[in-house]
């Protein structure tokens, strides 16, 4: 057998797990520095994230506080099948869903906007002033936005019901009627999470080659194409990633926000699912029953992220895995 034989078969030949191991200690070495500086989230997410998981048993269990985890009784999947016949199911998932949607449409589209427009600023100082105030409604805490939402909004003393008034129309109570529910939670989403939710995309602005839109100019490209035909493609990849992660949270909705802004007034279209586990978990104190809806929150969101993932990996060479 020649030496150009042999050559050719062990180029095809698989490293054993042996030799794969070794290699990745290898990487794992020249890469240690690195890896001590992970090594902080990493712990926080194997105390915070993976360890409480644990109490995932108790979705498939009907959980009493003095028997514990451990010696409470096992129903299974009764849980499961209780809250999918619970007469709010289809409400609570419309709800969450409708608004995931929304944001989707409305709020994640924002910022990327933002950031191109941003990146065409020639001007420095007025980049950076606008960034600054673009931030700035992130830091304020979320009971004091709902409050000035209130505040502006009320029907007695609110500036947008004077407004209405002023032009000759009747007050309207916003937070007293189901309709206005999702304009006004989608509208403060925008507010509050622009300038943010921005920094990403202008970070990968920063990195696109300069040479590249030299060359589209001397093509003949104005701003707006060199925009579309060189800042839209250069963070393409980012603008997939973020997607992805978004679809992947399709059915959690941070019940925070939503127990601030809703009334008994409005549950029709503010009901969402971490809102119901909040109530039957802490009010109601069934717990094994809204460790089910959870997990059956979690489920859902796993499905969407494999499915979005696997059409993104078909369509584009960018995907989570």
């Amino acid at each position: 057998m020649s030496s150009t034989t042999v050559l050719a078969r062990d180029q095809k030949r698989k490293p054993n797990f042996k030799e794969r191991f070794k290699t990745l200690l290898t990487d794992i070495y020249k890469t240690r520095y690195l890896q001590l500086l992970a090594l902080p989230g990493l712990i926080y997410f194997i105390i915070f994230q993976y360890i409480p998981m644990y109490g995932v048993i108790m979705a498939f269990q009907n959980y009493k506080i003095r028997d514990g985890i451990l010696g409470s009784k096992w129903v299974w999947f009764d849980n499961f099948i209780k809250f999918v016949q619970h007469p709010f199911f289809w409400r609570l998932v419309r709800n969450t869903l409708v608004i995931n949607v929304y944001q989707l449409i409305f709020v994640f589209p924002i910022p990327i906007i933002f950031a191109l427009l941003l990146n065409e600023v020639r001007n420095r100082h007025y980049k950076k002033v606008v960034q600054t105030v673009s931030y700035l409604p992130h830091f304020i805490s979320l009971p004091a936005i709902i409050g000035m939402m209130v505040m502006f909004l009320s029907p007695t003393g609110g500036a947008v019901n004077r407004l209405i008034e002023t032009l000759g129309g009747t007050p309207i109570y916003f937070f007293a009627e189901s309709g206005w529910f999702r304009s006004l939670y989608i509208l403060s989403d925008i507010w509050t999470t622009t300038g943010w939710s921005a920094i990403i995309y202008i970070a990968a602005l920063a990195g696109v080659n300069s040479e590249l839109y030299e060359s589209a100019a001397i093509d003949g490209a104005n701003r707006w194409r060199q925009m579309w035909h060189v800042s839209v493609p250069a963070i393409a990849p980012t603008i997939i990633i973020m997607l992805l992660l978004s679809i992947g949270k399709m059915m959690s909705l941070g019940s925070e926000k939503v127990l601030l802004m809703q009334t008994p007034l409005t549950f029709e279209t503010s009901d969402v699912i971490s809102t119901f586990v909040y109530r039957r978990g802490l009010e109601y104190a069934e717990y094994s029953f809204s460790a089910a809806v959870s997990v059956f929150n979690s489920v859902i969101n796993i499905i969407l992220l494999f499915i979005a993932n696997h059409i993104t990996r078909k369509v584009s060479e960018t995907s989570l895995w």
